[in-house]
């Protein structure tokens, strides 16, 4: 197989999804952020459009989040970059073998990851971080895309409810084997996804990076330091 096919239609999708504009509450939000900013980020030109996943694209280990934070991703134009969530997953990531650096600040700031590639259930940052369940069908097929060229991927580490359930939903329609009873989730929950005539590939869950899960201790590094060791080692099973 030619290795520069998954690295070109990566790229080829990673453009169709910046040029989106399905969702309408969600375009009017990204607009409204991108104008009224963070007084912080007054100066910050703001990317504001729909994001991307980005990374290794011969990834074995794929990490699903929920959506863009509004003055985080929405802001820089990266996934998990310029918030807490975005330095407490770079850190984790760094820890376990993933990232090169233990900091995701801006797009053009050196981070490189190994074996790894980052995605989320919305490509959208919506208001009060809550995506209506119409949007996240509308996102659906982007993931759905991805987990089709992304061939290697072994482990999916998804973070939180919303990207568990999504990631279930994609599997099912992509036509992997799911357990006939709904995998429920909860931190550090496992299940084994079938692809046809491929490997198969390890569920994993984890509690959401988020201030309010990392502020309160409800997830703490060492926690998410165990999730990703198990994601090292059965990607390298």
């Amino acid at each position: 197989m030619d290795r520069r096919r998954p690295h070109s239609a990566l790229s080829a999708l990673s453009a169709q999804i910046i040029a989106c504009r399905r969702c309408p509450r969600l375009c009017a939000h990204l607009r409204e952020v991108g104008a009224r900013k963070k007084r912080e980020f007054a100066s910050w030109d703001y990317w504001a459009r729909p994001l991307p996943g980005f990374g290794d694209p011969d990834a074995r280990l794929l990490v699903v989040g929920l959506a863009p934070a509004a003055h985080g991703g929405a802001r820089t134009g990266r996934m998990f970059t310029g918030d807490s969530s975005g330095n407490f997953l770079a850190r984790a990531l760094w820890r376990a073998g993933f990232a090169s650096q233990p900091i995701s600040v801006t797009r053009d700031d050196g981070l490189a990851l190994r074996d790894a590639y980052i995605t989320a259930a919305a490509r959208c940052a919506p208001p009060d971080n809550k995506p209506l369940p119409e949007e996240l069908a509308r996102c659906r097929p982007y993931l759905l895309h991805e987990l089709a060229l992304l061939a290697r991927v072994r482990v999916i580490v998804a973070l939180g409810k919303i990207a568990w359930d999504a990631t279930l939903r994609a599997a099912r329609e992509a036509g992997w084997h799911l357990p006939a009873r709904r995998p429920e989730f909860a931190h550090a929950a496992e299940v084994d996804l079938a692809r046809p005539s491929r490997a198969r590939v390890l569920l994993v869950g984890s509690y959401h990076p988020s201030r309010q899960n990392t502020n309160t201790r409800r997830l703490t590094e060492i926690m998410f330091d165990r999730v990703f060791t198990r994601a090292r080692a059965a990607a390298a099973d």
